[in-house]
This record gives C-alpha cells, sequence and structure tokens, in this order.
C-alpha cells in the first residue's frame, strides 16, 4: 500500500479530501474486488448484479441500475454477460410485462456462495488495518452515506 506521507508536494488537500479518500478507497476495494473474482469470471459489478438476482427476489433491470447507480445500458451487458454465462436468467416481469426480471440460476447461486468467500477474504486483507470495531464503524458510515435517509 502506498504511504500516504511519500506524496508529491502540495497534495495536503487532496489526502485531506473526503471525496478523494472515498474514490481512493473505491478503486483499492475495486481492485481487490476484480482480483479476487477473476477465477469465476466475474467483476465487482457483475458479482453485484448476481448478488441482487440470487437474493433481491424478482428484481427488474431498471430496479438493479437504480440500485447500483449505473446507467440502464451498462446493465443490459452485465446481464448479458451472466447469462451466457448461464449464471442469471431474464424472465417476464409480472408486475410489468414490458420489463424482465433477473434471476439466478441455480450455477449462479453456486457460484455467488463459492465467490462471497473469496471476496470476503479479500476485504479482509485490504482492511486488515482496522480493528473490528473501525471496520464496524466504517460500513455504517459508508452505509449512511450510500443510502441517505
Amino acid at each position: 500500500m502506498t504511504n500516504p506521507a511519500v506524496q508529491p508536494q502540495g497534495s495536503q488537500a487532496l489526502i485531506d479530501d473526503m471525496s478523494f479518500l472515498l474514490a481512493r478507497a473505491s478503486a483499492l476495494s475495486n481492485a481487490a474486488g476484480n482480483a479476487a473474482l477473476a477465477e469465476f469470471g466475474l467483476k465487482v459489478r457483475s458479482y453485484s448484479v448476481l448478488e441482487l438476482a440470487a437474493v433481491g427476489g424478482r428484481t427488474s433491470q431498471r430496479e438493479i441500475a437504480e440500485f447500483l447507480r449505473l446507467d440502464p445500458s451498462q446493465v443490459v451487458v452485465l446481464v448479458d454477460k451472466l447469462q451466457r454465462a448461464k449464471l442469471v436468467d431474464r424472465e417476464p416481469d409480472q408486475r410489468d410485462r414490458r420489463a424482465n426480471v433477473i434471476v439466478a440460476t441455480a450455477l449462479g447461486r453456486e457460484t455467488l456462495e463459492k465467490a462471497r468467500t473469496r471476496v470476503r477474504a479479500a476485504a479482509d486483507s485490504l482492511h486488515g488495518d482496522l480493528s473490528a470495531s473501525e471496520r464496524a464503524t466504517l460500513t455504517d458510515l459508508l452505509r449512511r452515506t450510500a443510502f441517505p435517509s
């Protein structure tokens, strides 16, 4: 990990900027997650879609896009890839026949269980400098930031 004390001169304002820190932490987390998921042919975004398809009930592509804060066209590409890998299926949405819901297949649920273990291990490694209490606090603060009431 890069030592924040070893930075180009004049970057202290950046190091103290919450938005920069969130973006950098996100980049580090995504890199660790993508590396952990590579053996399953997944990345953090496709893993997130698979997770929502497996535990979110009959979630529409639009709902997935809104929850992940992605453009709907990005979700279409992610679902296409997951469907080609036989990890999810598209089914007609009973609430709106013009829309599809995304449902994890048996293979998708099995893959998700294995992938979760790898993702947790990657997170443990990435956040190893934080105590359990600090992780819980950070998770709570991030949850409140990501899902304001």
